[in-house]
């Protein structure tokens, strides 16, 4: 089981932003991944604050016999056909595909991801890790994937903090969460 969140603020239209996270859906499934479960779509506040329009989010349950890297190199392929081009870090973006998680694995390793982990966001502002890095390792602090993921895993846990993604949910900050909204 592979994890993947799915994002868009191509446009301030809400309603041209799903259509994209749809087409993106549709495009995966013609890649040879098998879609398992869908969330639904939400209206989220940009990430940081101010880097373009709001997104549309949404989170996708998908199965392969593909390593994580090849899954990977899949969302890949799907973002360069819809036009994602790579400019700036947490620009605006046609279409975002992040693997989030696949199975209970941690890449590449423990410490790895631990320091990624404690990466201060000024820092995460300007760095990039430069290979794949499993479970994504803020994701345990961004409602915009984690109301998504509750919809469609809520009892994954997280292999290094032991975490539920309601239980993840569950401690972020209610006015973040209020600040998302199903469409």
């Amino acid at each position: 089981m592979h994890l993947v969140a799915l994002g868009s603020n191509a446009t301030e239209r809400e309603h041209s932003n799903a259509e994209l996270l749809k087409q993106a859906v549709a495009e995966i499934k013609a890649e040879g991944l098998a879609t398992r479960r869908l969330s639904r779509l939400f209206s989220t506040p940009a990430f940081p604050e101010g880097a373009g329009p709001d997104f549309v989010n949404a989170a996708l349950v998908v199965d392969s016999p593909l390593p994580p890297e090849g899954v990977l190199a899949v969302l890949h392929r799907v973002e360069a056909r819809m036009g994602r081009v790579r400019r700036e870090r947490w620009g605006q973006r046609v279409i975002d595909l992040d693997l989030l998680a696949s199975g209970g694995r941690v890449l590449p390793d423990e410490a790895a991801l631990r320091d990624w982990m404690a990466l201060p966001l000024d820092e995460q502002m300007k760095r990039a890790p430069d290979r794949l890095i499993l479970p994504h390792p803020r994701m345990h602090e961004r409602g915009f994937v984690l109301v998504p993921l509750a919809d469609v895993a809520p009892d994954w846990v997280h292999p290094l903090t032991g975490q539920s993604v309601q239980a993840m949910l569950a401690a972020l900050d209610p006015a973040e969460i209020a600040a998302i909204r199903p469409i």
